[in-house]
């Protein structure tokens, strides 16, 4: 199987697997959103709930990125992609919001994965030529915040499995992982399984398996997201 997003003509899109994440997210919750496809959450508040937002360059109640026409250049999450401000926002030094970070004051933090392990283990940086440049808040971020969720494509450009038995890659966290999203399904980690608790229309459990590096528990009847045409 291709593993490729909607937009490739398998599972959800990127869109999709956000706002599937962001349901998940509790009323009142402060949440650090990764860079990439967590990003896109920011768009997809549930109707009735307050979310606040926070990015490591000092941002606290940011919103949804601005149209073409409103982007203010100095207004940046820490993927530098532009962003609107919510009411009653507040902007601080780099170092302060760092401090929110390792003091525990973050709820939630929801990331990209280049692997995500069966026992929680999470990697998402690299070290090396073609590399991102550096583990970036990640680490802390996996230290200090009460939940962490990923979002990630199930399987690499190269067909490979991103949910796996053991990471090969350099480790940002061990076993900080609850759930993780997927253009396939909804996993959540479950003593060295990836418990399937919800999977995308049109992709059957035999194929999630098929795609996946690590044993994957699914009941007889999984249900299925339904996601919204976004």
């Amino acid at each position: 199987m291709s593993g490729k997003s909607a937009e490739g003509g398998s599972g959800l899109s990127r869109r999709q697997m956000a706002w599937r994440a962001a349901q998940d997210i509790f009323d009142g919750a402060y949440v650090n959103l990764g860079i990439g496809i967590p990003e896109l959450c920011a768009s997809f508040v549930p109707e009735g709930r307050e979310v606040v937002y926070h990015t490591e360059n000092g941002v606290l109640g940011f919103g949804s990125a601005p149209l073409a026409d409103q982007v203010d250049p100095e207004l940046i999450n820490a993927g530098k992609k532009p962003i609107t401000i919510k009411p009653g926002a507040a902007f601080f030094h780099h170092a302060d919001s760092f401090a929110m970070i390792r003091g525990g004051h973050l709820d939630i933090a929801i990331l990209g994965a280049m692997q995500v392990a069966a026992n929680g283990d999470l990697a998402n940086w690299l070290a090396g030529g073609d590399a991102v440049p550096a583990v970036g808040g990640a680490m802390d971020l996996v230290a200090g915040v009460r939940r962490v969720l990923v979002i990630t494509e199930h399987l690499t450009r190269e067909g490979q499995p991103k949910l796996v038995e053991r990471c090969t890659l350099a480790l940002t966290g061990a076993g900080v992982v609850e759930r993780v999203y997927t253009n396939l399904g909804v996993f959540v980690v479950n003593s060295g399984v990836f418990e399937l608790v919800e999977r995308a229309p049109g992709v059957t459990v035999e194929e999630i398996r098929a795609a996946t590096g690590a044993p994957v528990l699914a009941s007889d009847c999984v249900p299925v997201i339904r996601a919204p045409d976004l």
